[in-house]
Parts: structure tokens; sequence; C-alpha cells
């Protein structure tokens, strides 16, 4: 039972689409709120567009929330399956004479408003069925005609207060006396959603600001019902770095695929969080339990938030980096197993070697799904050299130098960074030459890449026997084209 003092929220999506950005922050915000102020988090799937909702989309919709770690506290509730209390709230405003039945056929109103729009004229519905007579209405209802149900709007205006955006007044000639059940008995939106929030006793709506044309028509319904009315807050926009809305260009995708990338979900969240609410302070690297602690209303900027994925991969990057090589392991078997490194039944067995790798390698992730450009050649043959990098260090001089080098790195009995390094220190003393003359050919010879750990280190967990391999193929190679 919800108690007076209780703070009450909700999410609720729409299964039409892809649980994306916008509604990850809608839902993160409404779950903060929650958990801030001890109260409730309530999910509820608006799928009352049946032909368009799908059980596809509800998953995403879950899987979204689950991997985020925004655990609900009641539902999910299906508004499809609660349609005869929806109806029941549409006949007491029919009773009350707050509603009327139309009897317009949807396609000559959508011709008449095309038509309108085409004369640069303005269109709203006239009210010609509240003004049928009793017995034109009779006829109708002997024919089997079919019918919607409209609100009758009243004439005054509505005012709200809006805690992101302060005052909003919409004057009542704007509003046309709107459907709220459909031909076919679905309820519309306005109608299911202000049922919802006073059934489901939420005292606080957070959403998206494209449902601030919503609220009059809504606080309407709860007028006319005498619901109590909750309050509301409507964030500011996610828009793409050129200020347009957010395209799948800009990162409008399903949540889901930024899983698949490779992205943290404690990074996704610090970043959501902070696009439209500001701590208060610069800083940008938050725990969950501190942005819980930190999270207010007042503080949500009504400007449009920018979204910027430079500015989420160096923070996802940030978080891989603090986790420890165990925890970082966990996170990466799915791409080792993805990208063929390594097989589930060799993880066990590598256990220790591939926790080494992560610690070598974490730096260089800003997602995941890195390791497959940044850790390849730890794990397989089949890896790119940098064509630049390669074609630097294929001349006589360096094959030499390397060649001469890979005869000492054969003698070497314990093959680890610090003999490596105390090898090739003592041959290039020897030689009179700097030691990157040595150091950064044997990267390339041996990674394909100029850059990465510390090559002593790179060279031991690459091992012994693979390292010679892949230098003495170079070096075969440059041989054989060059005579």
């Amino acid at each position: 039972m919800k108690k007076d003092s209780e703070i009450r929220v909700r999410m609720a999506p729409s299964p039409t689409g892809f649980f994306h950005l916008g509604s990850a922050r809608t839902a993160l915000y409404n779950w903060l709120f929650a958990r801030h102020n001890q109260g409730k988090f309530i999910l509820r799937v608006e799928d009352t567009d049946v032909q368009r909702s799908s059980k596809e989309m509800i998953q995403t919709i879950l899987d979204g929330l689950g991997w985020l770690g925004l655990n609900w506290d009641e539902g999910p509730y299906f508004q499809s399956e609660r349609l005869a209390i929806y109806k029941k709230y549409v006949q007491q405003l029919i009773d009350k004479g707050y509603a009327y039945y139309c009897y317009c056929r949807p396609e000559d109103l959508a011709r008449e408003r095309e038509a309108a729009l085409k004369n640069k004229q303005s269109w709203k519905y006239d009210r010609r069925c509240l003004n049928l007579t009793p017995e034109q209405k009779k006829e109708k209802e002997r024919a089997n005609h079919p019918k919607a149900v409209r609100f009758l709007v009243p004439d005054h205006p509505v005012v709200f207060y809006d805690l992101i955006h302060k005052e909003i007044k919409r004057d009542f000639a704007d509003i046309e006396d709107f459907i709220i059940l459909r031909q076919n008995g679905i309820p519309t939106y306005n109608l299911a959603c202000a049922v919802d929030d006073y059934e489901m006793g939420i005292t606080h709506v957070i959403r998206a600001v494209e449902h601030i044309t919503n609220t009059p028509k809504q606080i309407l319904l709860y007028e006319a019902l005498n619901f109590s009315k909750p309050e509301f807050a409507h964030l500011p926009l996610i828009l793409g770095e050129d200020r347009k809305k957010l395209s799948k260009r800009h990162g409008a995708v399903s949540l889901m695929a930024y899983k698949e990338k490779g992205f943290i979900p404690e990074a996704m969240v610090n970043f959501l969080a902070l696009l439209g609410w500001s701590p208060g302070n610069d800083k940008e690297i938050m725990s969950i339990k501190e942005i819980i602690q930190r999270f207010s209303l007042k503080r949500i900027n009504p400007a449009n938030a920018i979204f910027d994925i430079q500015k989420l991969e160096w923070m996802n990057g940030q978080y891989i980096y603090r986790m420890s090589d165990g925890e970082l392991l966990e996170s990466l078997k799915p791409f080792l197993i993805k990208f063929k490194f390594i097989t589930p039944a060799e993880l066990d067995k590598k256990r220790e070697w591939i926790l080494r790798v992560c610690g070598a390698i974490k730096k260089r992730l800003k997602v995941l799904a890195d390791i497959d450009k940044a850790g390849r050649y730890f794990f397989v043959e089949d890896f790119e050299y940098e064509p630049r990098a390669l074609e630097k260090h294929l001349h006589k001089e360096t094959i030499e130098i390397v060649k001469e080098f890979s005869r000492i790195m054969e003698t070497i009995t314990d093959f680890d960074g610090a003999h490596i390094e105390e090898s090739l220190r003592g041959f290039v003393k020897e030689k009179n030459i700097p030691a990157r003359n040595l150091i950064h050919p044997l990267r390339v010879f041996t990674t394909g890449k100029e850059g990465g750990p510390g090559l002593f280190l790179t060279l031991e967990l690459i091992g012994k026997e693979r390292c010679l391999k892949r230098i003495k193929k170079i070096i075969k190679n440059y041989e054989e084209k060059n005579g």
C-alpha cells in the first residue's frame, strides 16, 4: 500500500521501437529520484498500440533496464491488460458530461485537416458530434455506427508548474476536444496515462519534454475525474553534437547496442546522469551510490543536453582502467570468445596468463571490443601489421640488428620481462646503438603495432617461441624480396 508521504515515480515506455538513450536517461532519472527519496520506482509498459507493439521490443526494455541495474519495485504493468479500468473511467466522464461520442470517420477528419494545412489554415475539430440532435444520435446508434469518445475541453486556460521549466500556460482555444477512447475500444495515450498515474499513486511524473504538450490534456482529465494531480518535470532533449535531434548517426540506437560494443553499465549510468543534471561541482567520475546521494531535480538544466560519443568513450575507458584484472577478465570473456581468441574450455586453463594480459592492455581499451584491435596479437597469429610502421623498419641495417638479437633471445632461459630487458640493454650497449633502434622494430615485428604496453612485458606474454617465429617470418619475407 502507498504511504501518504511516499514518493512514487514510474517509467512508462512504449514497446514500439528500440529502448534508446533518451528512454534510458528518463528511466535513470526516475530511478535516481526514487532511490534518493527512499521512494518507489514503478515499471509500466504502454502497449495499447497493438499493431506496433511487440514482445521483442518489450524484452529490449527489460534487458536495457536490467543491464543498467535499474531495478523496479512494482510491475511491469501492461496497459493492454487494464482496458476494463480505462473504460470504467471513460464512462464516468460521459455520465458527468465531460465527454461525448464522436461518430466521425477518422479518414474524413484527416482529409479535412490536410486540406486546411494545404491552404495554410488552422484546423480544429468543430464539435459536430457534440451538437447532434437526440434523433441523429439515435439514428447513428441504430445503424451501429462506429464511435469514439471525445473529451469536452472546458473554456478556461490550463496552468501548471513544471519543476524544470517553471510555470506553463496553455489556452483552451489551442486544445481541441481530443479522443480518449478509439473506435476499436482502445484508450488513447492521454486517458490511459492519466488513469494509470492516479491508480498507481504516482506523485511525480518525470518524462521527456516532448510530452509537455500532453500535460494540459492530462490535467483536464485529472480535474474532470477529481484525481489528485502529480508534480511534473519534463526533461530536456538530448541532441547530437551538431545540435540536431539525436539520430542513428549520433547514437539513437538500441541501448543494448552499446553493451554489444563493450560499454560498461556503470559508465553508461554515470554518463547518462550527467546529460542534463549536474552534481554542483566539476566531478565527472561518480559511483552510483554517490549519484543517488547527490541527485536532485533542482539541478537539472532546462537547456538541451549534447550527446558526445568521445566523452562517453573516455568515461568508459576510465571505468575499464579502474577495474581489477579479475573484473576486467569477467567483462572481457564474451569478447574473447566472440573474436575466437580463446575457447570457453581454455578460459580456466589459461586464466593466470589472461589476467596478466588484461593488466597490460587495460589502459588502451575505451570499450571492451577494443581488445580486438589493441590486444589481438597476444592471442592469435592472424593480426594485421600497421603498414607505415612496418615499412619504417624494413631496411637492411634494422633487419641485421633484429636478426642478431633474435639469436640472443633464443638463449634466454627465463624468458621474462626482466631478463629480456637485461639482454637487450647489454646488446645495444655492446653495439653502441640507441636502444630505440632495436625496441621499436622488435615491437612492430612481434605485435604489428607502433604502440602498446611495455615491450619487455609484451614479449614475455607473447612467449619466446611465438616472438621468434614472428621475427623470423618478417626477416624471411624481407630477404626473399630484397635478395
